[in-house]
């Protein structure tokens, strides 16, 4: 458990009320389950009121439960077994509508990732990239998908764009052998984070190339070696990965940088449209056809 919280509650064990004990025993014992109930749930696990939970989290200098349970969430980001969070999903799911439930959890991941992302950063990090002579996308395991989205339309931006293969860290550190000051790579990792990334993402540092890391926390290993961090956050307490925040972000970073090559990019993507026209690439729908009977 995280030595601060730990602290916080401990310093203050004596001066808590009846409620607040149980509250702190609680959490000593079972935090991993607490990071992901809300305070209304948390009080009434334990018998007291929600009122009394909210004061606890202020009382051990938190500003509000929100900040209080963040806490908990981030020392356990990367524990959680794939066991571990079939039960959370479960229990924050309950009775409720399990497509609802998801929906809403996603719409929660992006507007808190709207709160929290640099757009200072986020706009250094497209500049990077569009002035890089060479563009180099890291993502293992789970985030191997987002980085081959953003690798398909970097493709279409930029001729010199190159997608990790990650199969192993002797094929990483071949392909990335090149890289220079001259150069950008965007290394993307959530919890539990890749350390195959981790380790190619200090090469590229060590090499002098910038760094760009789309990762959920400034406690992400990928933080360190980054010049540019984009924080997104994703559900770590859900069965699957939930990526709809980094996506969101990854979209706005390809929108920006196409904005800044606009005269280039439309020249592509006419010469795109007519070979896709010419070589019969994409299904024409008709559109005035009839709607089948049902």
């Amino acid at each position: 458990m995280n030595n601060l919280l730990t602290a916080r509650i401990q310093n203050k064990m004596t001066s808590f009320s009846k409620g607040q004990r149980l509250i702190a025993k609680y959490i000593l014992e079972h935090y991993d389950k607490v990071a992901f109930m809300t305070a209304a749930r948390l009080g009434a696990t334990v018998g007291v009121s929600e009122s009394t939970v909210v004061r606890f989290a202020t009382e051990i200098g938190y500003t509000g439960y929100p900040e209080l349970q963040q806490a908990m969430q981030e020392m356990i980001r990367n524990k959680l077994t794939s066991v571990q969070r079939m039960e959370v999903t479960a229990n924050r799911i309950g009775d409720n509508d399990i497509l609802d439930s998801v929906f809403n959890q996603d719409i929660d991941i992006i507007r808190r990732t709207m709160e929290e992302t640099s757009h200072e950063n986020f706009y250094k990090a497209a500049d990077a990239i569009s002035s890089a002579r060479k563009i180099y996308i890291l993502g293992a395991r789970s985030s191997l998908a987002l980085a081959t989205f953003l690798s398909y339309y970097m493709h279409l931006l930029f001729e010199n764009v190159l997608l990790v293969q990650s199969t192993s860290e002797g094929e990483i550190f071949e392909q990335m052998i090149r890289i220079d000051e001259n150069d950008v790579v965007i290394g993307i990792s959530f919890p539990r984070y890749s350390r195959k990334a981790v380790k190619a993402m200090n090469f590229a540092r060590k090499r002098g190339a910038k760094v760009v890391a789309i990762t959920d926390s400034t406690l992400s290993p990928l933080a360190e070696p980054a010049d540019y961090l984009l924080l997104a956050r994703s559900d770590i307490a859900s069965i699957v990965d939930s990526y709809c925040a980094p996506l969101s972000l990854i979209n706005a970073l390809i929108v920006t940088i196409a904005l800044k090559k606009s005269n280039e990019v439309k020249k592509v993507f006419q010469n795109l449209e007519d070979i896709w026209d010419e070589y019969g690439v994409y299904e024409k729908v008709d559109e005035h056809k009839s709607e089948p009977n049902v």
